[in-house]
């Protein structure tokens, strides 16, 4: 089947849309700023973003069920700032009502239109044939298996019959292969132009899905969200991933969506608030060091192609992708063109016993990460060495939602106590200088009194 051919002719536009939250001191924290992107007529775009870079934000503006702060989108060149007739979603999380059947579930959308109940029963059948569930417009949601239920919030979205279909990680809830089979399909009805749909955007988590479906990949930054990258994919559909040409471009996204955004911090320096804020991968010590040893280990020898190792490892994007960030973060590994490979700091660190090992990530992470750096600085100001956690989660809160704080602050206190920069008593919610630092403060205090009576 050939590739949809691609005009000019635009179905949304967004330009420099904004969006911006309030956090819990009454601040206001960009999630997106400047967004400028142009949908055309016979493409579908795939868009990556970390955690935080305002990727479903982004798509709940387009949706109309968010507004923009700032900027204009437009929808076939009128300006929009609701839901509109043309623009359908489809969710990561199924979202159908359990009491209605599936007949009932696809004919909502139409329902809400105005469409008489005659029309609307044939267009919801015939969506619900379109899309491989026929023999089950009477089934409850609880009967389905998971990838039944997503075909039935698909076929609720083609059932309005849109220019414009919205999919927020519409394959990640499901198992690897019927997420594939169901997205198979979904570019199979694309091809054949058996919808009416004219462009399409996922949102996805995952970069093979991402280069195996779309014509345009967008990479967003994150805090605040802004258009990183632009990757055009030129190979015509159904595409072969185990191709050199798709496996390189594979290589390249991950690349690009590996490589930190940040600087190293100055010792000495208080860090910058927005340092301060980086969104800390989600990647524990452990999932970090099990990477380390594959790559140091036959048959990759210090460097592996991403992909080969989250097979190897049997991770997904989602696991891999925050522990890669990790690793390039802490200086333990770099990320070129899609390969990871382990630096000579790294090589030292897992030739290192255990107890050495924590010394040597302790003092990369006073060195790299700002948050744990302030930590460290406002425990050695402060003469009892211990400041509360709540203090800190305060002033990560002027610039992150507050369970993102919380998230952040955790895995802080987590690569802290490793490294034995501070520890962290969770019954009080105490952070604390080490206990042989605070006995060393102690015991100069007592002497320095001694020799000072009176």
């Amino acid at each position: 089947m050939a590739t949809t051919g691609t005009n000019s002719e635009s179905v949304i536009e967004l330009r420099g849309v904004s969006k911006i939250f309030r956090t819990a001191d009454h601040t206001d924290r960009a999630v997106l700023e400047g967004v400028d992107l142009n949908l055309r007529q016979g493409e579908i775009v795939a868009m990556l973003g970390k955690s935080g870079s305002g990727k479903s934000t982004l798509l709940r503006i387009m949706a109309g069920l968010v507004r923009a702060d700032r900027g204009q989108v437009l929808f076939r060149g009128r300006e929009y700032t609701g839901p509109v007739q043309g623009i359908a979603m489809v969710f990561q999380s199924f979202a159908l009502f359990p009491w209605l059947t599936v007949q009932q579930n696809v004919e909502l959308g139409l329902e809400a239109q105005g469409v008489p109940k005659a029309e609307r029963e044939e267009r919801a059948e015939l969506a619900i044939d379109l899309i491989g569930l026929s023999g089950f417009n009477s089934a409850l949601p609880r009967e389905l298996s998971g990838g039944m239920r997503q075909r039935v919030g698909i076929a609720r979205a083609l059932v309005t019959e849109p220019d414009l279909l919205l999919m927020d990680e519409a394959f990640s809830a499901l198992d690897v292969l019927t997420g594939e089979n169901l997205r198979d399909e979904m570019l199979d009805l694309w091809e054949d132009r058996r919808t009416n749909i004219k462009s399409i955007l996922i949102v996805s988590h995952n970069i093979e899905e991402a280069v195996m479906m779309a014509d345009r990949i967008v990479i967003l930054s994150s805090d605040p969200g802004r258009i990183r990258a632009e990757v055009r994919v030129p190979f015509p559909r159904p595409r072969n991933r185990d191709s050199a040409a798709v496996r390189n471009l594979i290589d390249e996204v991950y690349g690009l969506m590996t490589s930190p955004q940040r600087v190293g911090v100055h010792l000495g320096v208080e860090p910058a608030a927005e340092q301060l804020a980086y969104r800390l991968p989600d990647a524990e010590i452990g999932q970090m060091e099990a990477i380390l040893d594959l790559l140091v280990e036959a048959p990759f020898n210090g460097r592996a192609d991403l992909p080969h190792l989250a097979e190897e490892a049997g991770v997904t994007d989602d696991d891999l992708l925050p522990a890669c960030e990790a690793l390039s973060l802490l200086q333990l590994a770099t990320i070129e063109r899609g390969d990871i490979i382990v630096t000579p700091f790294g090589k030292t660190y897992m030739e290192t016993e255990p107890p050495e090992r924590k010394v040597l990530f302790g003092q990369k992470l006073l060195e790299r990460v700002a948050l744990a750096a302030h930590i460290r600085a406002e425990l050695e100001a402060n003469e009892d060495g211990e400041i509360r956690e709540e203090h800190v989660l305060r002033e990560l809160e002027a610039y992150l939602k507050p369970e993102e704080a919380e998230r952040v602050l955790k895995i802080g206190i987590e690569w802290g106590r490793y490294g034995e920069v501070y520890e962290y008593v969770y019954n009080t919610g105490m952070l604390t200088l080490p206990r042989e630092e605070r006995e060393e403060r102690e015991e100069r205090e007592a002497q320095e009194g001694g020799d000072n009576p009176g």
